[in-house]
């Protein structure tokens, strides 16, 4: 109890809230007396010694539930509505499930058996999204979010809404089905309330764990999606010192390769009618600045990660022979002409303004219409084309066709991500766009785009 009562001192020191030493003791004073059996008079023994300014009220009414409970019986599966079905309607529902994938039929299966997840899978999850390295509330309900979609299940809510309607034309009675679909529904919101309070669970840890100062090295580590907008200004600020020592790293690169490099086996071909006395040097063809053309999403789940993006790239201009660059959401914008200025906050600023971000309406295969209707001579053999974003489609059509077509005429195609290849599925077209590319690079923090732009502007 003493270790979980000095992991919320941190927390709310993690959020603002000024808890002095004395302070702290006179909380311990207080939990000694008053006792932790009656959960009410533990709360608010805690918050009366901790809490000196009404400001601080709702981030203690936070925090405390996340590191002592709410209080309230842990959120409850529906249960099984097999257990209320005759034998000829648990057949049925056997038969329509076989439709279903192996692996999406055991998820399914398994919301309908009202199976909560176990601690390590919930552990895994808050893994694979980036949980363990986010420390702000806000991202509370969004890695939640991210965490059900790893688990597959707007796909599995996809496949429940066919097994109705299958069931239905199997002949089961509309008030079966309805129970069905009730019950259904009660384990889903189980499922969601176990992983939202395990994700509050974690960050408040996380925010307790969150030394005083949090040093720029370890905002360049963390998630874009579990940055907060302070942090955002931090990292906005540190682009333009990593680009300026990136300039000078790929303007050196550029300076010793002027010559190109040597061919020895040119060298050795163009000196036999010399017999190798004396020799005539022969070089590869010197390295030529590169010509980019890049789209980036900047829809909501995007938005930063481009922002940053399209920094560096004005930052680098010198670098580069030409940029051709475009933005989208449900269509594409050429924004090159944003950039002609001396100012890149201005410039993005612009752009952003112009097209506002939402959730869900993000269409890639339009604009790549788009591009291929009105843009498609930006590429040539000398071109690399950079595409940043999350590949997800909204399930409208990935226009494939379109985009192959635009990979055989770069010269190499880089897809920078900030998704792990295990999150590729449900609305994800990253399967199907990943093989056409020269290469795809996971980009979830600053550090790895970083390290992506240098990467690509060496070559």
């Amino acid at each position: 109890m003493e270790s979980r009562i000095l992991q919320l001192i941190s927390a709310l020191r993690a959020s603002g809230v000024r808890v002095s030493l004395a302070e702290s003791a006179e909380a311990f004073s207080a939990v000694d007396l008053m006792g932790i059996q009656d959960r009410e008079h533990f709360r608010l023994s805690l918050r009366s010694t901790l809490i000196k300014d009404v400001r601080d009220l709702p981030v203690f009414d936070k925090l405390f539930p996340l590191f002592f409970g709410t209080g309230q019986p842990p959120p409850m599966m529906g249960g099984n509505p097999m257990d209320d079905m005759t034998p000829e309607e648990a057949q049925m529902l056997a038969d329509a499930l076989r439709q279903f994938a192996q692996s999406l039929r055991q998820r399914m299966e398994r919301l309908m058996n009202g199976e909560p997840l176990t601690k390590s899978e919930l552990e895994a999850l808050g893994q694979m999204v980036g949980l363990n390295q986010t420390d702000d509330l806000r991202y509370q309900n969004w890695m939640a979010q991210r965490m059900m979609r790893a688990l597959e299940y707007p796909e599995v809510r996809e496949a429940m809404r066919e097994l109705m309607e299958q069931l239905q034309q199997m002949g089961m009675s509309k008030e079966r089905i309805e129970e069905l679909r009730e019950q259904i529904r009660q384990n889903l919101q189980g499922m969601q309330q176990q992983i939202n309070q395990f994700a509050g669970e974690r960050i408040a840890e996380n925010m307790s764990e969150r030394p005083p100062s949090d040093g720029v090295d370890n905002l360049m580590n963390r998630p874009f999606e579990a940055l907060s907008d302070s942090d955002k200004k931090i990292l906005q600020r540190e682009v333009k010192r990593l680009a300026a020592m990136l300039r000078t790293r790929i303007a050196l690169r550029q300076k010793r390769a002027k010559s190109g490099k040597l061919d020895p086996k040119a060298t050795i071909r163009r000196n036999l009618k010399y017999h190798g006395v004396p020799m005539e040097i022969r070089y590869h063809d010197k390295t030529r600045k590169p010509r980019i053309v890049i789209i980036c999403d900047i829809s909501t789940s995007m938005r930063f990660c481009s922002e940053l993006m399209l920094s560096f790239l004005f930052a680098l201009q010198g670098q580069v022979r030409k940029t051709h660059a475009f933005a989208f959401i449900d269509h594409l914008e050429y924004i090159s002409d944003d950039f002609n200025g001396s100012n890149a906050d201005d410039a993005i600023a612009s752009v952003l303004w112009r097209m506002p971000s939402g959730h869900y309406n993000t269409d890639l295969g339009w604009s790549l219409d788009n591009f291929n209707k009105e843009y498609l001579d930006t590429l040539n053999g000398q071109t690399t084309l950079i595409i940043v974003g999350d590949g997800r489609n909204n399930y409208n059509d990935p226009r494939l066709d379109i985009f192959s077509l635009m990979s055989r005429r770069a010269a190499r195609t880089v897809w920078l991500n900030p998704e792990p290849p295990i999150m590729w599925h449900g609305d994800s077209d990253m399967p199907r766009y990943g093989p056409l590319c020269s290469n795809v690079l996971k980009v979830s923090n600053l550090r790895e785009l970083v390290s992506a732009v240098d990467e690509m502007l060496s070559h």
